[in-house]
């Protein structure tokens, strides 16, 4: 029994998953469920500005949700009908039923969803934990995606920067209970600001409509009884994926990509090095690479009008080469 699909997680799984305050939904944004068969996924739809457009699936990083994207979705939304779907156990997703968080359990949710829906092949879009699962899903089926946009994507590092372990180490057992138990005295401020110097190559810059937005978010999650499970569970089921090897191993699907693909880092990541920039572009083959010196570890939310000219031009170039 792999560590991401241990006996307590299904009874906790089961149970009946408390309302906590609603999830805040932009202007133009909507909101719907999706029942699937042991899972029940959370949709942010941004409908396009008219009929015919090609769909978009985002995907967000460990510990995110799909309002990551909402800088980003409004900037396409003539080009693309936008869709952000929150993973399980995250955002105002339930936990699966199966207990699975690993990248495979992740990337296993996205491609029911998009089966279910037949809205495949959509552009697919993934953040960290994210751009790991958007990884798997190209490699493994292709059918489902027309192109790929990475942002600074969880792909494995032999020498993890030093401001990543924290994160790393909340796949420990018992690291999880253990930093709840620290930290129970911080409020939801404490805690965003702390997500937003991990985060952000320059926090300073967040405004303070966003600031409060974020820490009503955080304060929302914080009331799931879930919340640390999901986030220690998907934690642990990136670092396996990480020391998986031979097909399965994310560098070696990344080599099977054959959709065009975007890659994304910023030069203040403190997650994901930048370094590992130069190595995805060797890996995902006639791959488009975007750099940006200033930014941390969401640039879709820092500097979105960049990422989303880099997207149009990726669109374009496919386009001229057909």
């Amino acid at each position: 029994m792999s560590s991401t699909d241990l006996p307590e997680t299904l009874a906790a799984a089961v149970a009946p998953v408390p309302r906590v305050g609603a999830v805040r939904v932009a202007d133009g944004e909507e909101l719907r469920s999706v029942s699937l068969p042991g899972l029940t996924l959370n949709i942010r739809a941004r409908p396009s500005r008219r009929s015919g457009l090609e769909p978009a699936l985002f995907v967000h990083g460990l510990g995110g949700s799909s309002q990551n994207w909402s800088a980003l979705m409004p900037l396409l939304d003539d080009t693309l009908d936008c869709e952000a779907v929150d993973l399980p156990g995250f955002g105002d997703s339930a936990p699966p039923d199966d207990g699975d968080y690993s990248v495979t359990g992740h990337a296993r949710a996205v491609i029911r969803l998009l089966d279910s829906a037949g809205r495949g092949p959509v552009h697919l879009f993934g953040n960290s934990l994210g751009g790991a699962v958007a990884t798997r899903v190209a490699a493994v089926r292709p059918d489902l995606v027309r192109t790929l946009t990475l942002i600074s994507p969880a792909l494995p590092e032999l020498r993890a920067q030093r401001t990543a372990w924290p994160t790393a180490l909340l796949a420990v057992p018992g690291v999880a209970s253990l930093f709840t138990r620290m930290t129970k005295d911080w409020t939801a401020e404490d805690r965003t600001r702390g997500v937003m110097a991990l985060c952000y190559g320059d926090p300073g810059k967040v405004s303070p409509e966003a600031f409060r937005a974020a820490v009503e978010e955080m304060e929302r999650r914080l009331e799931l009884p879930y919340f640390w499970d999901a986030m220690a569970r998907s934690a642990r089921g990136v670092v396996d994926a990480y020391t998986l090897g031979g097909q399965h191993g994310l560098w070696r699907q990344a080599e099977r990509v054959l959709a065009p693909t975007l890659l994304v880092y910023g030069g203040r990541d403190q997650l994901v090095g930048f370094r590992m920039a130069r190595r995805a572009a060797a890996a995902f083959r006639g791959s488009r690479l975007l750099t940006l010196p200033d930014a941390g570890h969401v640039a879709m939310m820092e500097y979105p009008e960049v990422v989303a000219q880099a997207f149009r031009d990726l669109v374009d170039d496919c386009g001229n080469r057909s």
